[in-house]
């Protein structure tokens, strides 16, 4: 059963357009290495899970796996050789829009190198081109003893 909502408000949606670059979900937050987009993009519910089982796998049983995107955009199409023209087509799939600078995978509790190719294996899934990023860990920071 691949991804998707339970239910939505609408059955079809507007295509849209996916413009300027992901100024939430762009740092790592739950896990120590993620996966990270570095161009405009549609992820099919397929594609994250298919990038999802490549990363279990490599793994095998150690780690942590989030996934940061949720296919919740309706695509539609009109059968192939149907004409022109009495509505639109039905939902054939699911997508999740993706913007540059959006982190989708989150990986914890392996070595770097581990992750790195276990990432790796997973951008190889998705339509996008992807980097590796590592959390960003606050050095300092201003407390209230200081004030």
């Amino acid at each position: 059963m691949p991804l998707m909502p339970k239910r939505t408000k609408y059955r079809k949606q507007q295509k849209g357009r996916v413009r300027g670059k992901a100024t939430r979900g762009n740092t790592v937050t739950d896990g120590e290495y993620g996966l990270q987009s570095q161009e405009i993009g549609l992820i099919t519910s397929n594609q994250i899970e298919a990038a999802r089982v490549a990363m279990t796998r490599y793994i095998k049983r150690g780690g942590k796996v989030w996934i940061k995107i949720f296919p919740d955009k309706p695509m539609t199409a009109k059968p192939i050789g149907t004409r022109m023209g009495k509505g639109k087509g039905a939902v054939e799939f699911w997508v999740a829009p993706v913007k540059p600078g959006r982190v989708m995978f989150e990986i914890a509790d392996v070595p770097e190198d581990v992750a790195r190719e276990a990432l790796r294996l997973a951008g190889n899934k998705l339509s996008v081109k992807c980097k590796f990023v590592k959390r960003e860990t606050e050095i300092g920071g201003d407390s209230d003893e200081d004030k």
